[in-house]
């Protein structure tokens, strides 16, 4: 079913057919327990009422946090699955929250709850939160969470949550000041704002993959894991962007910085988007064969791992009807809607050369290391 919208509500800037997307990964991947996983997941939200009415949970529940976690995850274990995909139902949750203030005093809320946010994961039952299903509902994924995690995997994914609301703080602070990043302060951020290290530990933890520290955070393998999450930013940014074309001041995402960036109109600066994301993937693959060639069984792992989180996020993002069927033109989602994109096997770029963007640059060079 193509995107649904309504047909005297405000036209799209971009239009509702979106480029080929160049994915040289295993496509269509999703967990065989995908149904008990979201069963599961639908179930906890319901027990802990962390929506307050019907449409509320409709609307929660066309995130379809259950399906991200399937394929981005298709073969891992299930229960750390069932809590990861709790986890993402409660940030969508809270994405939106902070989505529905207004400028005025945001990055500061933002700071205060963010700070507040992390010491309960850091330190339960501080008491920094007020009393409510949100905080309910996290005080529980807490605890899961802190029993399940290796006190290394839970470090990881806290300083996950820090690089998280960094990113959102600074993406609202510019929204404050009425600013839209220059695109290499945005490039340098957006991994960030995304989230990534958030859900690449969920990903390692359901996948059983225990890299050692030094070649986690070697340069090479570092690179490798900030190139997905731009790719996956990327694709983020495009299929969401109808969503969010109806806030002021524009929403800070790749498409509107590339036409802020070049003085053209969204639609315009929409191939630009793509190319940029396409030069990326192919740096992916570069880097990740090389990588190949010395790495031991835990990396390859990891290596795949991030092919899936790629592929499984750009077929979520085509089908969730959080994107397809977007709230600021429906009342109410539509299951089945679907952006019904192309798949490429060939870059809409083919250039192998870094991009002229410095916060970038340095992935090329880990090609030479």
């Amino acid at each position: 079913m193509p995107p649904v919208y309504a047909e005297d509500g405000h036209p799209s800037r971009i239009g509702w057919e979106l480029p080929p997307v160049y994915c040289p990964f295993d496509m269509g991947l999703i967990h065989p327990k995908a149904d008990e996983i979201e069963a599961q997941a639908i179930a906890w939200l319901d027990a802990y009422e962390l929506y307050p009415d019907a449409t509320e949970r409709a609307w929660g529940l066309a995130t379809h946090g259950a399906d991200f976690t399937s394929r981005i995850i298709p073969y891992g274990d299930v229960e750390p699955m069932v809590l990861f995909a709790q986890w993402n139902y409660w940030a969508f949750a809270m994405d939106d929250w902070q989505d529905s203030g207004g400028p005025a005093g945001r990055t500061a809320a933002m700071a205060d709850h963010g700070a507040r946010f992390v010491r309960a994961v850091e330190a339960p039952g501080s008491g920094m939160l007020p009393p409510g299903p949100r905080t309910a509902a996290l005080e529980d994924l807490v605890v899961r969470t802190r029993a399940m995690l290796t006190p290394f995997q839970l470090r990881r994914f806290t300083e996950g949550i820090r690089d998280w609301l960094f990113g959102e703080a600074w993406q609202s602070a510019n929204t404050e000041r009425g600013v839209m990043p220059g695109l290499n302060d945005f490039a340098a951020m957006r991994t960030s704002v995304n989230g990534t290290r958030f859900t690449l530990t969920w990903c390692e933890v359901a996948n059983g993959i225990d890299l050692p520290a030094d070649v986690l955070y070697s340069p090479p393998v570092q690179a490798l894991t900030d190139a997905a999450g731009f790719i996956v930013s990327c694709d983020n940014d495009v299929f969401s962007y109808n969503k969010d074309d109806h806030q002021e001041p524009w929403e800070q995402n790749l498409i509107n910085v590339l036409a802020h960036h070049h003085g053209c109109t969204p639609r315009e600066a929409l191939p630009a988007a793509s190319a940029l994301r396409d030069r990326v993937v192919t740096l992916f693959v570069r880097l990740r064969d090389r990588l190949a060639r010395d790495a031991d069984e835990q990396l390859h792992r990891y290596m795949g791992c991030l092919e899936h989180w790629i592929a499984g996020d750009a077929e979520y993002h085509n089908r969730a009807p959080r994107y397809a069927s977007p709230r600021n033109r429906n009342h109410l989602p539509v299951e089945g809607a679907s952006y019904d994109v192309a798949w490429s096997d060939t870059p809409s770029d083919p250039g192998v050369e870094p991009p002229p963007i410095p916060a970038l640059a340095w992935w090329w060079r880990q090609l030479d290391t």
